[in-house]
């Protein structure tokens, strides 16, 4: 089945919906961080929670869709706050694993509970009914994008 243009404008409408959602909901996270704490910082902590320990900092890097330096310096920074551990790979000595720390856990945990109160104000404005609904869908469109951002070659 070929999409529609009717289709395709739906879906760039939706699409540009959520980048602008993006932007606004990053924002709203910078304004809770922890002093010293960037964005990039906290996805990676999210990222490490979500999926767990163990992985690469190339794989990382490749799931932020940044540089490998890009990654090193974030990685560097959340080391140096032991939000993480970085060690040698036991099975190849060229590459590293990271790994979460309690602190980084709770780093983690306390910008989402400082996050709270705009998301209860958030909560009480929307109907959360149509959240929930669309909720499988944009997951849908996520594993679809993720899959996408690195074409076989």
């Amino acid at each position: 089945m070929t999409a529609s243009e009717n289709d395709l404008q739906t879906l760039f409408r939706f699409l540009n919906e959520i980048g602008i959602v993006a932007q606004l909901s990053a924002n709203a996270f910078e304004k809770v961080m922890p002093a010293g704490m960037t964005l990039p910082q906290f996805v990676v902590l999210n990222h490490l929670v979500r999926l767990g320990d163990g992985r690469t900092p190339m794989s990382i890097a490749q799931a932020m869709q940044v540089t490998k330096g890009a990654m090193t310096n974030t990685l560097g920074h959340l080391e140096g706050k032991q939000f993480i551990t970085i060690v040698p790979d036991p099975h190849d000595g060229r590459s590293k694993r990271v790994s979460l720390t309690q602190e980084g856990r709770v780093a983690r945990d306390a910008v989402i509970e400082a996050l709270g109160p705009e998301l209860r104000d958030i909560a009480d404005e929307i109907a959360m009914p149509g959240i929930i609904a669309a909720l499988p869908a944009v997951e849908s469109l996520r594993k679809v994008l993720d899959i996408r951002r690195n074409p076989k070659t």
